[in-house]
């Protein structure tokens, strides 16, 4: 990978925080039982420590692959009207440890708060249901794509996006 500025780092760290940031939604690839891929998506809401969450029915294949194989990548990407070139397209992949939150943990009720907030009454809706769960997806670790000979490792121990060289 290319050294960069300081400033060049900070901007696309920007960058990627912004991307991340203007989506309610992240796309969601999971495993199933027989190794088989699936995608999907799901809303989302972040904590302060980078944790993405999503509450999800087990009617849902996504959640079922989750809570058997732990594991998930999610994947956030540029709009294509948004882009000058279709192959160059800005995303950001994590790849991620998937555990679900129960409902006795206070997190449960934090994060489903602010998707309340984020998201509104079909969030009261899908409480009162009892097959969904609050998952949490830690990034180990991620990729930030600018463009064309643009990839970057992120760090995601501590929470922060720190490209590496």
């Amino acid at each position: 990978m290319n050294k960069i500025s300081k400033q060049e780092q900070e901007q696309l760290k920007q960058n990627c925080h912004d991307l991340i940031q203007s989506q309610q939604t992240l796309l969601l690839s999971t495993v199933t039982a027989q190794g088989e891929p699936e995608s999907s998506y799901a809303p989302y809401v972040r904590d302060a420590q980078g944790v993405f969450y999503i509450y999800v029915s087990d009617m849902a294949a996504h959640t079922k692959n989750m809570l058997v194989k732990g594991t998930a990548s999610i994947l956030f990407i540029q709009p294509e009207q948004e882009t000058k070139n279709l192959f160059a397209r800005e995303r950001v992949t994590f790849n991620c440890a998937v555990s679900e939150i129960k409902k006795t943990d206070e997190r449960y009720h934090q994060q489903l708060q602010k998707m309340k907030q984020r998201f509104g009454e079909t969030i009261d809706l899908l409480r009162s249901l009892s097959d969904f769960h609050l998952i949490a997806l830690t990034a180990v670790k991620g990729r930030y794509i600018a463009g064309f000979g643009k990839a970057f490792l992120i760090n995601t121990t501590d929470g922060t996006l720190n490209f590496n060289d």
